[in-house]
């Protein structure tokens, strides 16, 4: 049978457009054939991660991105995940979105080790993205990698306390700051100081040892003369103890009890001092026998021809005798005028 240029022609321009579709479908990532299972992960950065590029697990491609959905406001991005190869994916397992050294961006699904499994159309935990280059300067330079890690992260640290910190408070750390640096100066000052008190040849404290080693030494050299002091201060106290205090004591007692007996007897009527002390009738015997020692006194100054008879002074004072002293040693003794 003879197949004419026309039904030639239409078979394939029908096979064309079938592989055409199957062509456009498997570049979508859809499965051509077969069965598929379709995850999801979320992401805050995709890292330039498209439809269609490759889902990889322990190396080997597995399956491609079907969609990534980020909404209006683009802070969680969910991309679906088509998985080509029956593969169990443990719950523990992540997803991280990985770069090689080309450019080319790929999702890498790392297996956990947990005994139950995901299943079709779950979500799969998601871990933050690497690429190969930070990989490879972790193992050619693994300082110069964490501190670049570290440099990134004190940058967002300062990029946040930035945003956050208001000018007031700005201005009190700025203060806080120069405090700090005052401080280190009068440490560093105060260090000096320190430093030079410790020094071996001029400093405070080498000449205060220099000082307690000169007195040690001083006490050293009058070893002697410090023992025989304290031998005279031991017989001394030796002396002292064999002193009979308690006959002492007991003599002083008597004294003071002799003592307040004769101020007893002083204070009473009783007995010479006593009556001396305490009697008034002497008191006033003696003063009467005063007052007429006065008036004889008086008497005598005034008229001595009374008491003396001789022819030479004339004839003889016939006047009264004074009854009174005068006025001048009635309450005091006689003062010459």
């Amino acid at each position: 049978m003879t197949i004419s240029n026309e039904t030639k022609v239409g078979s394939l321009t029908a096979i064309a457009i079938v592989l055409l579709i199957l062509g456009f479908n498997f570049l979508k990532g859809k499965s051509i054939g077969g069965d598929s299972h379709r995850y999801q992960a979320v992401f805050t950065d995709v890292q330039g991660l498209a439809k269609g590029n490759p889902v990889v697990i322990s190396g080997k491609e597995t399956g491609n991105i079907l969609d990534i959905d980020g909404g209006k406001e683009m802070k969680q991005l969910k991309v679906s995940i088509n998985m080509k190869d029956e593969v169990n994916i443990p719950d523990d397992s992540y997803a991280i979105i990985t770069k090689s050294l080309l450019g080319a961006v790929q999702l890498e699904i790392k297996l956990g080790n947990s005994k139950t499994f995901k299943k079709d159309g779950d979500n799969i935990q998601t871990m933050a993205s690497t690429d190969m280059i930070g990989d490879a300067m972790k193992k050619l330079d693994p300082v110069l990698y964490e501190v670049t890690k570290a440099v990134r992260s004190l940058d967002s640290v300062l990029h946040t306390v930035n945003s956050v910190v208001d000018p007031n408070t700005k201005h009190n750390i700025r203060s806080t700051m120069e405090n700090l640096n005052k401080t280190t100066a009068s440490l560093a000052v105060s260090s000096a100081s320190l430093q030079s008190m410790l020094n071996a040849q001029t400093g405070s404290i080498a000449k205060t040892v220099d000082n307690l080693n000169s007195f040690t030494g001083a006490l050293k050299n009058n070893n002697e003369k410090f023992t025989q002091t304290m031998t005279n201060v031991e017989t001394a106290t030796g002396k002292l103890a064999k002193l009979d205090l308690e006959t002492t004591m007991t003599n002083l007692n008597s004294s003071i009890t002799d003592l307040k007996s004769i101020m007893a007897k002083a204070n009473s009527d009783k007995g010479t001092l006593g009556l001396l002390m305490n009697d008034p009738n002497l008191y006033n015997n003696l003063n009467a026998t005063s007052n007429k020692l006065n008036l004889l006194l008086d008497d005598l100054r005034l008229h001595p021809k009374r008491y003396v008879n001789v022819s030479v002074f004339g004839r003889k004072d016939k006047t009264g005798p004074l009854t009174v002293p005068l006025p001048d040693t009635i309450n005091a003794p006689y003062l010459p005028r």
